[in-house]
């Protein structure tokens, strides 16, 4: 889709907004020029104001553009504009060639093309030039201040800056900021700041004061977006009520004006969120109706890693109704995890992929088949486990290497009966190795593993008919150790009628 970059400017600009636009071969083509009087500026990081005032940037709340501001206004001439057009049209080798002789714009320019590519950022570069800002205009003031705070918290830089450091510039832009508008746009991104640093009651409040204030819908409903994704953290079992009703209300509202204004790929990471918000309310087909609209948009925008991140919540709110009860939600969850494969590689994400085939892995081994596919399943399931364990090794990843083994020795106890080996016996290796990171720190997942492994050995081949009196005494000690942490009242009962059986055994054995 080739990008377009549109000019709203008024009736005695737009002669000389076309002739700037013929020093350039076709550039005509990717420019919408159009009268200001008959269509309102669009907030969008590819739009451009030409007035009396002279050129000025809009407030991107599109997210078309890294969230760092130019100065406001600049003056017009015939270089400034092709070099801005040029930098929303992503060339910078044109917009630095125009921009030549205006180093601080320049600057500017090159500052957010760094940003948009990840490309590094030398901090002493940005302090030296733009951080002197002691008798600066307000505006300007306030811009660099922001700035300050963009940079620092997307930036690729040479050196890391810390929270409180980006906290302070967000905190003093809003201090400075010229108007409401501004501000809001500000606490949008300090906000986000706070939310992935698990601050969520203070961004919950700077998102809430500022929705209060006298701003565009754009600017309204860009924070409600941010204020969504802070209430989706503070959901936990046993939910509240009244926070998934408000979430309702306000996922609703900003879904609602982001479809009605084109704005289709914001408005399919809020259906992702309103697929979570049905899924616990065990709105099955609600769910995944949204889900399955995020995914089609997505696909629609050329947005491949979106569409990746859809497919897989996709997989897991089927994984989750097959694992509860429904059967028919098996293959249709394999399918979206192997979609989602497709854009989570393994030499792009090891983590995610590794994640995927963990959860692929439970499926293929409890999918209900007939013995020829189960054996076929099986062969599959042991290979996607392997992958997992690749990357979540005992020693860098405990928990999660102890989880997978736990899940690989359940597996093998519901695999298809081997030839030429026992899959039990199996079972309870990858069940020590569970044991031998699920230590008494993690009660309730020691315990899970614990009856497991009582649950397998019961069923593990003898050499001989003799009373194995080592695998009885290692199962009593395992069935005791269970009454011995501080789990549920059922697992206690299960570790009671372990026990009560190996005594029964015991007995018998003693008679023989």
């Amino acid at each position: 889709m080739t990008k377009m970059v549109s000019i709203f400017t008024a009736n005695g600009y737009i002669h000389a907004v076309g002739q700037a636009l013929q020093a350039e071969y076709g550039l005509s083509d990717l420019v919408a020029v159009q009268d200001s009087s008959q269509a309102a500026p669009l907030a969008s990081g590819n739009s451009l104001i030409v007035d009396s005032r002279g050129i000025l940037q809009p407030i991107d709340w599109h997210n078309t553009s890294p969230p760092y501001l130019l100065s406001s206004p600049l003056p017009f001439r015939k270089e400034t504009l092709l070099g801005l057009i040029f930098s929303q049209l992503d060339n910078g080798e044109k917009a630095w060639f125009y921009l030549e002789d205006q180093p601080s714009l320049q600057f500017d320019i090159g500052i957010m093309n760094r940003l948009r590519h990840g490309l590094q950022i030398r901090l002493a570069e940005f302090t030296e030039i733009r951080d002197s800002s002691g008798q600066q205009p307000d505006f300007e003031r306030y811009r660099i201040q922001h700035n300050a705070a963009i940079m620092r918290h997307y930036g690729y830089l040479d050196k890391e800056a810390g929270f409180q450091m980006v906290e302070k510039y967000y905190q003093q832009a809003l201090e400075s900021a010229p108007n409401a508008e501004y501000r809001a746009f500000t606490a949008k991104h300090y906000a986000t700041l706070l939310l992935d640093g698990g601050a969520l009651p203070m961004a919950e409040n700077v998102l809430e004061n500022n929705i209060r204030e006298a701003i565009s819908d754009d600017a309204k409903y860009g924070l409600k977006a941010v204020l969504s994704n802070v209430w989706m953290k503070q959901l936990a079992v046993p939910y509240d009520p009244a926070l998934l009703a408000k979430l309702k209300d306000t996922l609703w509202e900003a879904l609602q004006f982001f479809e009605a204004n084109g704005r289709k790929a914001e408005a399919a990471l809020l259906l992702m969120d309103a697929a979570q918000i049905a899924n616990i309310s065990q709105s099955f087909a609600e769910a995944l109706g949204y889900i399955t609209r995020a995914i089609r948009i997505f696909t629609e925008e050329g947005l491949e890693e979106l569409a990746g991140n859809a497919f897989l919540g996709k997989g897991t709110l089927l994984y989750t109704w097959a694992q509860n009860g429904n059967p028919q939600f098996y293959k249709p969850a394999i399918e979206s995890y192997q979609q989602a494969l497709k854009v989570f590689r393994q030499d792009v994400a090891p983590d995610v992929f590794a994640d995927i085939h963990h959860n692929l892995a439970v499926l293929y081994s409890e999918m209900p088949a007939d013995n020829k596919k189960r054996g076929i399943w099986a062969g599959v399931a042991s290979a996607s486990f392997q992958e997992a364990l690749n990357f979540y090794t005992k020693e860098q990843y405990p928990y999660e290497y102890g989880m997978i083994c736990n899940n690989f020795g359940n597996a093998l106890t519901k695999f298809p009966l081997a030839v030429h080996s026992d899959n039990y016996e199996k079972s309870l290796y990858y069940y020590q190795e569970a044991l031998s990171v699920r230590t008494p720190q993690y009660p309730y997942e020691r315990a899970i593993t614990l009856l497991n492994f009582l649950e397998a050995s019961w069923n593990v081949s003898n050499h001989s008919e003799a009373f194995n009196r080592e695998r009885y005494e290692d199962m009593v000690a395992k069935a005791q150790e269970v009454k011995t942490l501080e789990v549920d009242a059922e697992m206690l009962r299960e570790a009671d009628n372990h026990l009560e059986m190996l005594e029964q055994l015991k007995q018998v054995a003693e008679k023989a």
